[in-house]
């Protein structure tokens, strides 16, 4: 059980998404737990320090920072004094994109494995992505008012949008998935592993997806699912790498438009891993020749 304050109120979004990855790997914590002394008039204390977190596991004192430029130089001087005035004190400034990479040096969470590519930067936190489905979410359930819309997820990458994204819609709905695969050696080749079990004649469909990049896929999906004679069919998906489009493809709900980066986490694998991050990351560039080709 992580060590938190009560209902802590945090003073910045990014020390939110900090707190739920370390509650994710199950590290522990306190915010804002001590202040350190950096300037004095006499014997008056005139300037403190106070570390965004402190990290008991690992003995280790966390400020967050951003790429702004000033606000580092600033950090980064009072971090020096506190270090200066208290040298067994461990304290690291650290970045959001370095989230993860500091949690492997530790042993935390499945990037600290030495055979799995590391990521390179963080592209969408959980604070992020949860506020963007709700606002597809919001649009979803305005848009599909009185018509009970089914729908449709497209495993496996899609099990996590999907879960929070259905909880954001208020009309009366379905759900179902169903599971594709590509024939051996032929990226365009699709046959279908697990068709839906309720019938779609005269229903309002909506295709949930976690990243759309080619449309190939896609279009196959709604040619398939159009003649089952639904009412209609839309698309929401929570990735569009529109950068890699080779079709014309009708997203009528986009999360986020990312450019051609291979992205993992928040049920987007590689290799079978990084399912389970509960952000969305980008592979390393070392890692991107093996995956070209694998996202789909």
């Amino acid at each position: 059980m992580a060590l938190k304050s009560l209902d802590p109120v945090f003073a910045h979004p990014s020390e939110s998404e900090f707190a739920q990855i370390l509650d994710f790997y199950g590290v522990d914590w306190e915010y804002e737990p001590r202040s350190f002394p950096t300037e004095w008039d006499g014997e008056r204390v005139i300037e403190m320090f106070t570390p965004d977190f402190y990290l008991p596991q690992m003995d280790l004192y966390i400020e967050l920072t951003t790429l702004k430029q000033s606000l580092v130089t600033k950090k980064n001087r009072k971090l020096r004094r506190i270090r200066e005035l208290n040298p067994d004190i461990n304290i690291r400034l650290l970045y959001r994109r370095d989230f993860h990479r500091l949690l492997a040096k530790f042993g935390f969470g499945p990037l600290a494995s030495s055979e799995t590519p590391m990521l390179e930067s963080v592209m969408f936190g959980t604070g992020q992505i949860a506020e963007r489905t709700a606002a597809l979410g919001r649009e979803i359930s305005v848009d599909y008012a009185d018509k009970k819309p089914i729908l449709v997820g497209v495993l496996r990458g899609v099990f996590c949008f999907m879960a929070d994204l259905m909880r954001q819609v208020s009309v009366p709905m379905a759900v179902d998935f169903m599971s594709i695969s590509h024939y051996e050696n032929d990226d365009l080749g699709v046959r279908i592993t697990k068709d839906l079990d309720v019938d779609l004649g005269g229903r309002h469909v909506l295709i949930v997806e976690d990243i759309v990049d080619t449309g190939m896929t896609l279009n196959f999906l709604i040619d398939y699912l159009q003649a089952k004679n639904p009412a209609s069919v839309e698309v929401c998906t929570l990735l569009d790498k529109r950068a890699r489009r080779l079709t014309d493809t009708n997203l009528k709900y986009v999360g986020f438009e990312i450019a051609d980066e291979f992205v993992v986490g928040y049920g987007l694998d590689y290799m079978e891993e990084y399912r389970n991050l509960p952000f969305i990351g980008i592979l390393r560039p070392d890692a991107g020749e093996a995956a070209n080709g694998a996202q789909k």
